[in-house]
């Protein structure tokens, strides 16, 4: 399940300008970014898996995945060559975008992280649009629960990359579909991080049986496109009321809110197996990627906060651990 390599992207620089696991991991632990030392050197191990690619540098693949080819955007970061233990993160596009859009926009490319930037498959409705399975204009038969089960294994098989530290978040439609995987993929992501998530039935579906799980939702309080009051015709559910049911599934006891400016971020805590769960509400907001330069979405975007870096700083607090 090899991907083929299709061109050379620029850095992620040059991008925003112009655009398994073989024991059952079940809890998660504080996370330090750093890589861990070799215990006989006290120094880190260096990759030792070859690849084409250039660290610090962006780079398109397609895969072969339920008789489809798919594609996705691999960025590499500086000094990949020098660690054996890189975290990965799966940063899904909204509808009728693309990985490199979500590159351009989110900054997520900038972290000390592998990053991939899959696209969907063209779904129904108006346009020719790309989308992710969990809302009602998803392509028909395609299974990107079982794609993303490819493009880990692919990635992994090929790259250094940590196991227990693999994370999914993504913008509206891509942002269910990162909700969607921490209920069907369990002990397969250490954290994901929905922004202005797109939460239809279908991207909550077998949620209620899932293993506790860190989840953070960042949402525009102004948000037209996904309402933070939510949508009965549409069958979204309030924002609030979601996120507060994933607090009681994960058996949080305490929640603490912080108000800086136009951001109210509400964080439960004292959960089952670590699975934390925060919020982060942005007043005024509206469907965009809060903190990005880079169009991502109507309405107002706010600078108080930096969405990547809110992200990474909940990424980095959580990794899967194993029994025994």
């Amino acid at each position: 399940m090899s991907p083929r390599h299709l061109r050379l992207l620029a850095p992620a620089a040059a991008v925003a300008a112009v655009a398994a696991l073989s024991l059952a991991p079940t809890a998660t632990t504080a996370l330090s970014s750093t890589s861990a030392p070799d215990r006989a050197t006290g120094e880190t191990t260096r990759c030792a898996k070859p690849t084409d690619q250039e660290p610090d540098s962006s780079q398109k693949y397609e895969l072969s995945s339920g008789d489809l080819e798919r594609s996705y955007v691999l960025r590499l970061p500086e000094g990949y060559d020098r660690r054996d233990d890189w975290p990965l993160i799966l940063a899904f596009h909204g509808r009728g975008s693309t990985g490199v859009e979500v590159e351009g926009f989110s900054e997520l490319s900038d972290l000390p992280a592998v990053v991939a930037y899959p696209d969907g498959a063209i779904g129904t409705g108006s346009g020719y649009r790309k989308a992710w399975q969990g809302a009602p204009y998803e392509a028909p038969g395609v299974d990107d629960v079982a794609f993303t089960r490819d493009l880990l294994a692919t990635i992994e098989a090929d790259h250094c990359i940590d196991t227990t530290r693999v994370y999914a978040t993504g913008k509206s439609n891509g942002a269910g579909l990162a909700a969607l995987l921490a209920c069907q993929l369990p002990d397969t992501f250490a954290a994901v991080a929905p922004v202005a998530p797109a939460l239809y039935p279908g991207a909550r579906t077998g949620c209620a049986e899932a293993p506790p799980t860190p989840i953070l939702e960042i949402h525009g309080v102004a948000d037209a496109t996904i309402p933070y009051a939510g949508d009965a015709d549409r069958d979204l559910p309030a924002i609030p009321e979601w996120i507060q049911g994933w607090a009681e599934h994960n058996g949080c006891t305490t929640s603490t809110t912080r108000t800086r400016r136009d951001i109210a971020t509400t964080r439960w805590t004292g959960c089952d197996q670590g699975a934390e769960v925060q919020h982060v509400a942005v007043d005024g907001g509206g469907h965009v990627w809060p903190g990005g330069d880079i169009y991502s979405g109507g309405g107002h975007v706010t600078h108080t906060i930096e969405s990547a870096t809110v992200i990474w700083d909940f990424f980095s607090r959580h990794r899967l651990t194993s029994e025994g």
